[in-house]
């Protein structure tokens, strides 16, 4: 076994496994590997639930980060002045609809296993996701399916707008009017984009409280449908047995 492995395992095994690989490795002489290995840290829950479905769901995986692309792409575009905020939406709804498809395979996952993940930790699995989505370094921690620890996107993800501390050194003095006016341009074009992210993600969240809504009238009207029908033939047959009777009482002075 190597600690690649040791990431894909059910999460009680991780720690016994690991040590038994840093014990073997000392006994082989590979101290420094050994000690490497004793170092590496148990994944959280959130963390391991990611690293099954980077190895069980590669296709859907490249869907998300194909999404997270083209969001980046549109808001790139559309602080630049080139780009549309129905792309951006578009874009954004992309990687919404990934993002619930992977959740929905890590319940079944996590459920098949005996494990099942709380809602927090759902959304923690799905804000790992939407940083491996929109940010490079979080794709590279993510990847390889070894992440011990739930990672969080800060900002809309294209390169440029992900709040952080400042580069060593800091940007140039800006001094024209000219840089000023653009730097101003650039702040109402961020503004607009992260705007547009915002009514895209509400509107989604609209759209599926509409979607609850509709499937719980649909079963309430079901189930209503199904009662009366349960009433109808309680009716019918008491009619017929009415009926019967009926004849019978008919029939009763004739063979008398």
């Amino acid at each position: 076994m190597d600690t690649h492995e040791l990431y894909g395992l059910p999460l009680d095994r991780f720690t016994p496994e690991r040590d038994a690989l840093a014990k073997q490795l000392r006994g082989e002489g590979r101290r420094e590997e050994a000690a490497r290995v004793a170092e590496l840290r148990k994944p959280s829950v959130a963390a391991w639930a990611v690293n099954q479905l980077v190895r069980t769901q590669r296709r859907e995986l490249e869907v998300l980060f194909d999404a997270g692309d083209a969001l980046r792409r549109s808001q790139s575009e559309l602080v630049a002045g080139r780009g549309q905020s129905g792309a951006l939406r578009e874009a954004s709804e992309r990687v919404r609809a990934a993002l619930d498809r992977l959740l929905g395979k890590a319940r079944g996952l996590l459920n098949s296993e005996g494990r099942e993940l709380t809602g927090t930790m759902l959304e923690r699995v799905s804000e790992t996701l939407h940083a491996a989505a929109l940010d490079d370094d979080a794709r590279a921690q993510v990847q390889d399916g070894c992440l011990h620890q739930e990672l969080r996107h800060v900002g809309l993800g294209a390169e440029g707008l992900v709040a952080g501390p400042a580069r060593p050194g800091g940007a140039p003095k800006r001094e024209s009017k000219q840089d000023a006016a653009a730097e101003r341009d650039r702040a109402e074009r961020l503004k607009a984009a992260k705007r547009a992210e915002g009514e895209a993600r509400r509107a989604a969240e609209r759209a599926e409280r509409l979607l609850q809504d509709a499937e719980q009238r649909r079963n309430r009207a079901a189930q209503a449908l199904e009662q009366a029908e349960a009433k109808v033939r309680k009716a019918r047959e008491r009619a017929e047995e009415a009926a019967r009777e009926h004849q019978r009482a008919r029939r009763e002075p004739e063979r008398s």
